[in-house]
């Protein structure tokens, strides 16, 4: 076939685009200084566009989104009826495209890994998504292939892995996207930070012509300039006239684009791989080219490389693939998505849409549709099948020249149109908080009208009543969440969101469905659903709220968000009420379903990931060890990590997560006691190296600048607390002691603490602390660091709550001496270090002040501090009666008897012999207690 098109069109080769070439000449030498640099680009896009349409393999350029492709794809697809579609996408994603039919539109067919072999660490996870819409040329071209017997769909384009092989990074967001948009949507986020694929990137990739274009067609934005200047020509143009523009834009975007080596390697690189598909495909199948058919972007349509065409000549050798292993699934879209990830304006997308729908309304031409594709409606044409001889091809014609030099058709006004437009916007104006009257309404019509005629333009677009609807409703402020710029988006179509049916979700999702089915909700809806979980009458519901919390765990925020009940170690919820919001989190929820079969399985993953990874620490160890135990309940699982959190504490070397650390033991040891019968060994062997690891590091971060004395307080309160259990398991207490011996602080507020352990430790008496403090106060050169010196005894209550008494003591004397100058501004500092560090020692200060202040306003002028009258201490007095002995002991013997005889004793009881009471040996040889007292220091020598 192809042979005999070479026949036919030889002679009339040269003569098909002659005319427009002989105008092109004039024109440049008409307009330029000199025919030559001018006459080369315009010669060349004539070229290119008459070696794109003498190609065997018809070519059928496209462009993303645009309703014009779609239609157009729709009116050839039913003309041609190609036995096999060539198509420009990822060829790793063909094995997904049957499951759109068990979606509602727009959906993005997405590549996913997250462990990578063969690209940086830091590039993980790896995401490629190709967003799909009904009006787009691509979807017409899939519903053909998928739902027409003998048809075969070709994905040509390269892998997921050569996207990352052939891109850099800086391409991460999507060519020509803004990052911008995607702060400002609320959904632009369903993509996440995925690289977009898309058919047809026509936007100029040089600045100063798109500012040209834009300044000259009096429009804001690139896609707005699309609408008006190609979207509407082309929406009742024949299928040459539209081939042979879309060749022409997208060679003029390729001639006019900046050299940038890196971007003209990697389309080249797009166009040969393409190629290359292709003619392997028809050498092994042998179909005839005259029977396919090529749907790729305009840009690509006017590729110059020299495997272009079936006959090309150059080789182009395809590098294997990583060792990645990558899944495959459908995520749901959304306009705004798709807008913000292409750098599309908002409500492009949405305008499109609502273009599409028209255009098939008034054009009569039947688009395809999966069947049984969620959310479209059925078609009343019957199902095509494919023909049996190709239609015959016939010599182009030149069709470019008439359009070139056809004015603009001014469509008529559709009053009609524009005036529900108007009414519909006030109506939503006012639902939004906007004082919209029928004035408005009037004055948007009339104002869309004249925005319309400065354009040049006599039926208003879309975009001229937004602008008009912006003018004359929109003030000064916004009274609602949404602008008049939204809510025209919103009424030409509003940010449709696809949804992934059920019988396309990956094992785990479909598994989180199954298993939340008893709590009767409609997951897959968008939006906050509420769910009551009775579990005391109901227990089957308990499996529901492992899921959930599970869910609460691995998912993005807000999408199982508890309202009542909590989950806790060693605690049983009786009932719970959640706010689940699956549906709108869809995409986070299938991209889990990459990671494992099963939410506990990814759980597992994630927790080992966590305690092995580099940045581990024992506090985040920790974390995993308490998390298996609250999530998966896995004793296995929970002595693995412990063993991991005692290696990493033992080679740290920084207090850092000493906080941390002690709450998180604390609360293990508390649950294991009460849970277990014994301690599991991992947790008697942390608190055995954890003792002699703080002891050890406990002097020099008491000197350390970047230890402050919350960690300090921490590392304390973990000697301390664990000390009882620390001494059982063989620790020594001399190493606490000497580590506090050696400990000198510079520090005043660390001083106070280091007093405060040695009070603990019984080295000081409270007599004495408190005589520290009477001494702190009554210097004035000390003075305006006593507040320092209170906030190391407030921490202080970590390591020794029995100290609780004498911090509100102290912290009274602060109130009744200090000088307003210096206790005023201490007064904040005191508060932001209760509640941020501190927050489980307020109520200790609250209770004991309470105890010890009056309850009533009029006793306090009377009130005295118990700390001031409190009685000296006397010593204990001596007994008067000079008898010695144990006379209840000598008066009732039977019980020292019954005693004697168990440990084996049969001694006489003997006479005591009436002498001088108290210790007859010291009084005796008074030498040597006299010495003691002398290495002691209490006395003087005599």
């Amino acid at each position: 076939m192809s042979g005999t098109y070479e026949e036919t069109t030889s002679a009339s080769r040269e003569g098909t685009f002659e005319a427009l070439r002989g105008q092109l000449q004039e024109a440049a030498a008409t307009f330029a200084d000199g025919p030559d640099a001018l006459e080369g680009i315009l010669l060349g896009l004539v070229d290119d566009v008459d070696r794109a349409v003498r190609e065997p393999l018809e070519i059928f350029p496209a462009c993303h989104h645009s309703p014009a492709s779609a239609l157009a794809m729709a009116r050839r697809l039913r003309e041609k009826q190609p036995k096999v579609v060539y198509l420009e996408l990822c060829e790793d994603m063909a094995p997904l495209l049957t499951e759109l039919r068990n979606c509602r539109l727009p959906v993005a067919v997405q590549a996913f890994a997250t462990e990578v072999d063969g690209f940086p660490a830091e590039w993980s996870p790896l995401s490629v998504v190709a967003p799909i819409t009904e009006a787009s040329a691509e979807y017409q071209a899939i519903a053909y292939a998928l739902d027409t017997p003998g048809v075969e769909l070709v994905l040509v384009d390269r892998s997921s892995d050569h996207v990352f092989q052939w891109d850099a990074r800086e391409t991460r967001i999507g060519e020509g996207s803004d990052p911008d948009a995607a702060a400002a949507e609320e959904e632009a986020a369903l993509h996440g930070d995925a690289v977009g694929v898309e058919i047809g990137d026509l936007r100029p990739r040089f600045a100063e012509l798109e500012e040209h274009l834009l300044r000259h067609g009096r429009v804001r934005h690139w896609s707005e300039w699309w609408h008006q200047y190609v979207e509407l020509p082309l929406g009742d143009s024949d299928h040459d006239t539209y081939r042979q523009v879309m060749l022409l834009i997208g060679s003029l975007f390729r001639r006019l684009a900046p050299g940038d080596p890196h971007r003209v390697r990697v389309d080249e690189d797009r166009e040969r791989y393409m190629w290359t598909r292709m003619r392997e495909h028809l050498t092994a199948t042998g179909a005839d080219p005259a029977d396919c058919l090529y749907v790729c972007g305009a840009f690509h349509a006017a590729s110059r490389v020299a495997e272009f065409g079936v006959h090309g000549t150059g080789t182009f050798e395809i590098s294997p693939r990583s060792a990645t292993k990558w899944q495959h699934g459908l995520i749901p879209s959304s306009h705004a998505a798709i807008e913000a990830q292409f750098g599309l304006a908002a409500g492009s997308v949405s305008i499109a849409a609502t273009v599409w729908a028209k255009n098939v309304k008034r054009t009569r031409v039947e688009p395809y549709r999966l069947a049984g594709q969620a959310g479209a409606k059925k078609s009343r044409a019957k199902k095509a099948t494919a023909a049996a001889g190709s239609l015959p091809m016939l010599p182009p014609s030149d069709k470019l020249t008439g359009f070139l030099r056809r004015p603009p058709v001014l469509d008529r006004l559709d009053e009609a149109e524009l005036l529900g437009w108007s009414v519909e916007i006030v109506r939503a104006a006012r639902r939004a908080g906007y004082l919209a009257s029928t004035a408005d309404a009037i004055a948007v019509f009339e104002t869309s009208i004249l925005l319309a005629g400065m354009r040049d333009r006599a039926r208003p677009t879309p975009y001229d009543f937004q602008d008009a609807a912006v003018t004359c409703i929109e003030k000064d402020t916004v009274p609602g969440r949404r602008d008049v710029r939204r809510l025209v988006e919103i009424m030409m179509g509003g940010d449709r969101v696809g949804q992934v049916g059920y019988d396309a979700l990956p094992p785990l999702a479909r598994d989180v469905h199954d298993r939340l089915a008893p709590l009767n909700l409609k997951l897959q809806q968008r939006g906050v659903q509420r769910a009551l979980l009775d579990i005391a009458s109901r227990p089957e519901l308990e499996r529901c709220s492992d899921v959930l919390w599970m869910l609460r765990h691995l998912m993005p925020q807000g999408t199982a968000r508890p309202i009542m009940g909590e989950r806790k170690l060693g605690e049983k919820a009786i009932q719970e009420s959640w706010d689940l919001a699956l549906g709108t989190h869809q995409r986070a929820l299938i991209e889990l379903g990459y990671e494992g079969v099963s939410i506990e399985q990814v759980l597992e993953q994630r927790l080992r990931r966590t305690a092995y990874g580099p940045q581990a620490t024992a506090a985040t160890v920790l974390e995993a060890v308490e998390d298996a135990t609250l999530y998966l309940r896995s004793r296995r699982l929970s002595d693995e990590l412990g063993t991991r959190a005692l290696e990493v504490l033992s080679a740290e070397r920084s207090v850092d997560g000493a906080p941390e650390v002690l709450r998180r033991v604390r609360r293990l040891l508390a649950y294991y006691r009460t849970s277990e019968p014994v301690l599991p060994p991992w947790i008697e062997s942390f608190v055995k190296a954890g003792y002699a690891h703080y002891c050890t590091l406990l002097p020099t971060a008491f000197t350390d600048d970047d230890a402050t004395v919350r960690h300090v307080a921490a590392m304390l309160g973990f000697l301390f607390s664990m000390e009882g259990l620390a001494l059982s398991l063989g620790c020594d207490r001399t190493q606490l002691e000497l580590a506090v011996a050696q400990s000198h602080p510079e520090d005043p507020s660390k001083t106070a603490l280091l007093w405060a352990a040695q009070v603990q430790l019984g080295h000081l008496t409270r007599a004495d602390l408190r005589a520290r403090c009477d001494e702190l106060l009554g210097n004035p050169l000390v003075v305006p660091a006593y507040p320092r010196y209170l906030s190391g005894f407030v921490h202080a209550l970590e390591p020794v709550p029995g100290l609780t008494d004498f911090v509100v003591e102290a912290v009274s004397n602060a109130f009744g001496r200090l000088p307003d100058p210096v206790l005023l501004p201490w007064l904040p500092t005191l508060i932001t270090t209760l509640r941020s560090g501190g927050a489980e020692l307020a109520p200790l200060l609250i209770r004991e002040a309470g105890r010890v202040f009056p309850g009533r306003l009029a006793a306090l002028d009377e009130w005295v501090p118990p700390w001031r009258t409190q009685p000296q201490a006397v010593g204990p007095a001596r007994p008067t009666d000079s008898g010695g002995g144990c006379a209840l002991l000598a008066a009732h013997p039977a019980t020292c008897d019954a005693l004697a005889d168990l440990l084996g004793c049969d001694e006489a009881w003997e006479t005591v012999d009436p002498g001088p009471a108290g210790a007859v040996l010291t009084g005796r040889y008074p030498d040597t207690a006299v010495a003691l007292e002398v290495l002691l220091g209490r006395r003087p020598v005599r």
